[in-house]
């Protein structure tokens, strides 16, 4: 396990390489220009002074070999002087700055990342504690009242976007009832009790959106999964034998079932930190989301770059963990 765990790690390495270099041409090539939003008054060459200020007047490979250097060796050092206060080096290094505020775009990724995984990381743990037992008890008790109401909720929730939904529960539990605040207070500190409260309420709608999409599509996964498995020989070999109904249940099947839900849960991990975009912009969280759109709307690629390739390598990242968790579950299976 180790030495494929190993191979895999250095496979990545290639792999992230060239999946940066499309990020960085791609958006490199699109028609943006950080110089577009400025008043026509300006003159050219001011307009030439500024695109030179932000190294647009080098060539196309000189600026993603620069762009390397900040991104893989002058940020994880950055990060290492704040952890550890030790300086490596004078400490003026260049850092991927955003285009529009001029900030480190880490620095700006960090500030918003407490804020996507309060809400899309808690609904994800949520949908994924709702849906396995939802999943489990669906499936043993097939074609049950239980099993077709889990079945429908489901299919609407998965069906119906989250647009939608989140509408929705403003009308009824903002507009309506009253209940829970329409906007995400993102400048709101938990200081004490009171303001823990506050938290705990502005969360809510947004949470419950998420976790209903998100346990609507791992409950299809694990019910189908585990109804594939209550079928197998080895379930009947073990239910012979005098095992338990629960164990046979958890142990046996649930194990066996969990090998192809344990991709789509770790192939969606990523998205917790890429944030729900649409409900982010609904409920005006101030989360990666709603950053990853301001950027894209402002032209700043440096950001969106930045953005863009951190997800692509969470993505290569929980495509291993995966693999490894396969040898986990199932021991039959060996990479050595």
């Amino acid at each position: 396990m180790f030495t494929y765990t190993l191979r895999r790690l250095l496979f990545a390495i290639p792999t992230l390489l060239i999946i940066s270099f499309v990020i960085f041409a791609l958006l490199d090539l699109a028609p943006n220009d950080p110089t577009g939003d400025l008043p026509l008054t300006i003159p050219p060459e001011v307009r030439e002074q500024i695109r030179a200020s932000l190294g647009l007047e080098q060539p196309f490979f000189i600026r993603y070999l620069y762009w390397l250097q900040q991104f893989f060796i002058n940020e994880p050092l950055n990060i290492l002087e704040r952890l550890t206060g030790w300086q490596f080096g004078d400490g003026h290094r260049m850092r991927v700055l955003s285009w529009a505020t001029r900030s480190p775009v880490v620095d700006l990724i960090v500030q918003r990342l407490p804020q996507t995984l309060w809400v899309v990381g808690l609904a994800y743990l949520f949908g994924i504690l709702i849906a396995i037992p939802i999943g489990v008890i669906s499936a043993y008790k097939q074609y049950s009242i239980f099993d077709q109401i889990g079945t429908f909720v489901s299919m609407v929730g998965y069906s119906v976007p989250t647009f939608f939904t989140g509408v929705l529960l403003i009308v009824v539990f903002s507009s309506w009832l009253q209940w829970f605040p329409s906007v995400y207070d993102t400048n709101l500190e938990v200081t004490d009790f009171s303001s823990f409260l506050a938290q705990m309420r502005q969360m809510v709608l947004p949470v419950a959106v998420l976790s209903l999409y998100n346990a609507s599509q791992i409950t299809r996964f694990v019910r189908a999964s585990m109804l594939d498995n209550l079928h197998q020989d080895y379930v009947r070999t073990a239910r012979a034998k005098g095992v338990r109904e629960n164990a046979v249940l958890l142990v046996h099947v649930l194990r066996n079932s969990l090998i192809p839900v344990v991709t789509v849960i770790a192939l969606g991990v990523p998205t917790i930190f890429s944030g729900a975009i649409i409900t982010e912009q609904i409920f005006r969280v101030n989360g990666l989301g709603q950053l990853l759109i301001v950027a894209v709307q402002g032209a700043d690629i440096p950001l969106v770059q930045t953005l863009t390739f951190i997800f692509a390598v969470l993505i290569v990242l929980f495509n291993l963990i995966a693999d490894v968790l396969y040898g986990i579950l199932d021991p039959r299976i060996r990479y050595e």
